[in-house]
């Protein structure tokens, strides 16, 4: 995968009405996106099949909806007033800001992708024959390789955990790591920059009125924790799912929809016993790992990356990382936050977040796993996976959306052969049946070849063509977006024919 792969798919989406630039007309503004009318239906797929998946498949997990504007004390007690930074460098020449973390992370990736080269010329050479483990684990460039990012990695833990701001731009210089755009070497000093955004309430001005855009959605979760457990009557462990809106005024926002300034998050915190949280982490883990491979994307798209620094609220944390246009890079995180949150809500508000045990009649602030996945990042991640360009057996190309069948945005194109001879009434009866359960999308004008092509670069998984034979047998024929099969099917059976592949059930066909 490459950059040139990103730049199909930010100008295929903003053709095909995925994604827009915010404020198009006014040239953009930077790092805002709108998501046009096909985007809009794949966003709420894919809330569906992750509402679906954490909620609806639970008995035990409930989902609520909390609002954007909270109490600002809340966020002294969640730590984000005093601790949620990011380490900001500039170059002096470029005049361009960077996180330092994301700096020696590019530098990192560079490193890797060697060893994967390495990885890939083996491959060749041996053939059949080729064990990759043995290789990783006793070649000599590659363990050298592998022993430089290791020790980067230490560093930059020991740097941060103690704060150590100056390490962080030591180990830029040491490593001679130079700005992405114009190879200069010239950096500031490393400083801390809060990446939560500040408003005032109502017509008070002053610190009294100050409030906060929220940076994550899970602290509205944590302070409702009693209301939904005594309302639904909830017991250990339970999970409360939500998903909403959160901003962050991040340093520098890029790569498309993967990091933005406003942007959309799913999460579950799942509230457990003390001392279960380990079981509960590992559950987790595997659990969301099966959520994303259901979808089918190629085999080594996902891997899990263990943190190296943890957040302060964690004895354990991992991100299911995707392989990007851009490289591998974080999807979903998997965290055991401990009790902190309910523990520091409690200290701040003067309220008892606690949950009596009716088993052992004792009263104690439960632990929290947390699962959080970035929605734009799960958008981006499905469309750079099914963007195809093919050449066909007679010589000509098509660009393919081979999006998961139960996230397509349209789901069923139908197309009456011609636009007489009564083909277009029938075709409307047939949209009619479909069109209550399923986004169905009418089209006439042109070759129905060229009608094909347009269903291809937008993803939707079948074609129905109503054709003269229809009208005397009753039939229609599919199209199959991937295989372009085609075969008859009776009218009276379309409905389960389309369910049968486009419907969300079959991403849970082993559960």
């Amino acid at each position: 995968m490459s950059d040139d792969l990103l730049k199909k798919v930010i100008s295929h989406a903003k053709e095909y009405g995925f994604v827009f630039p915010s404020s198009d007309i006014y040239e953009g503004l930077s790092a805002a996106y709108d998501y046009g009318q096909l985007g809009a239906e794949l966003k709420n797929n894919i809330k569906d099949y992750w509402w679906t998946a954490m909620v609806r498949m639970h008995e035990n997990i409930v989902g609520i909806d909390a609002s954007i504007f909270m109490h600002p004390t809340t966020w002294k007690a969640s730590g984000h007033v005093d601790a949620f930074n990011d380490p900001l460098i500039d170059n002096k020449d470029s005049k361009k800001r960077y996180r330092a973390d994301v700096l020696i992370e590019d530098h990192i990736a560079k490193i890797e992708a060697k060893i994967n080269k390495d990885v890939s010329k083996a491959a060749k050479r041996f053939g059949d024959a080729f064990d990759e483990v043995q290789f990783r684990t006793t070649n000599g460039r590659i363990l050298d390789r592998q022993a430089q990012i290791d020790s980067i990695n230490n560093k930059f833990k020991a740097a941060m955990d103690t704060e150590d701001l100056a390490a962080v731009k030591a180990l830029i210089e040491d490593l001679e790591i130079a700005d992405p755009d114009t190879g200069s070497r010239n950096w500031t000093d490393v400083r801390q920059f809060n990446l939560m955004f500040k408003t005032e309430l109502g017509a008070v001005s002053g610190d009294s009125g100050i409030i906060y855009l929220r940076p994550e959605t899970a602290q509205g979760i944590f302070v409702n924790f009693l209301n939904v457990q005594k309302s639904g009557r909830m017991k250990l462990p339970f999970g409360i799912a939500q998903i909403g809106k959160a901003f962050r005024n991040e340093i520098i926002a890029r790569q498309f929809i993967f990091r933005m300034r406003e942007f959309e998050q799913m999460e579950m915190q799942f509230f457990v016993k003390p001392g279960t949280q380990s079981k509960w982490y590992e559950y987790w883990k595997e659990a969301r790992l099966k959520w994303h491979k259901a979808l089918g994307f190629s085999d080594g798209m996902h891997r899990f990356h263990d943190h190296i620094k943890l957040a302060h609220y964690a004895d354990a944390a991992a991100d299911i990382e995707f392989n990007f246009p851009m490289g591998f890079k974080e999807l979903e995180g998997i965290h055991s936050r401990t009790d902190f949150d309910l523990s520091q809500h409690e200290k701040h508000s003067g309220r008892k977040l606690r949950y009596f045990d009716p088993e052992t009649q004792e009263s104690y602030v439960p632990f929290v796993v947390e699962t959080s996945i970035g929605l734009d990042r799960m958008f981006l991640a499905t469309l750079s996976a099914a963007y195809k360009e093919e050449a066909l057996e007679d010589g000509s190309k098509r660009t393919v959306m081979s999006i998961p069948a139960p996230l397509a945005p349209v789901k069923v194109a139908v197309l009456p052969l011609v636009k007489k001879d009564g083909l277009p009434e029938k075709a409307r009866a047939v949209l009619k049946l479909l069109k209550l359960n399923h986004n169905v999308q009418y089209d006439e004008k042109d070759a129905i070849g060229r009608r094909y092509r347009r269903q291809d670069a937008i993803g939707t998984p079948l074609c129905i063509t109503v054709d003269h034979d229809t009208l005397t047998d009753n039939s229609v024929t599919i199209r199959d977006r991937d295989t372009m099969i085609q075969e008859r099917v009776s009218i009276a059976d379309l409905a389960d024919r389309v369910e049968e592949k486009v419907g969300l059930e079959q991403l849970f066909s082993d559960t």
